[in-house]
């Protein structure tokens, strides 16, 4: 017997409709439905309680791998989206990220993973 993948995340919200709608607007994913993904990689990683990589007022952060990472930034700014980016995430071997937040206030990572050689 073997796990073959995550199956689902699921979380509360007060808005649910909206909230699917802006997943899709915003980053092209059909919440609350069937998102096909493409192969590549996954970290399942628990945290310590006290991290300061996300919120402290929230227990999870929702990382999604994309493959251009500018691009997308460049849209969500143009939608009035905040961003952050610290130098210090990105390096050679791990890629590079920026953080937002969905309309609920759940943190986001978007992680464009580094190129293969």
């Amino acid at each position: 017997m073997a796990i073959t993948g995550i199956g689902g995340l699921f979380f509360r919200a007060r808005d649910p409709a909206g909230l699917r709608a802006w997943y899709k607007t915003h980053l092209g994913i059909n919440v609350g439905g069937v998102w096909n993904q493409e192969a590549g990689p996954t970290i399942l990683s628990p945290f310590a309680q006290d991290t300061s990589y996300f919120p402290a007022d929230h227990a999870w952060m929702l990382n999604l791998r994309v493959d251009q990472l500018d691009p997308l930034l460049e849209a969500l700014r143009a939608a009035g989206i905040a961003i952050t980016t610290d130098p210090a995430w990105d390096t050679p071997e791990t890629g590079r990220f920026a953080r937002i937040h969905d309309p609920e206030g759940n943190p986001i990572e978007l992680w464009e993973p580094p190129a293969d050689d």
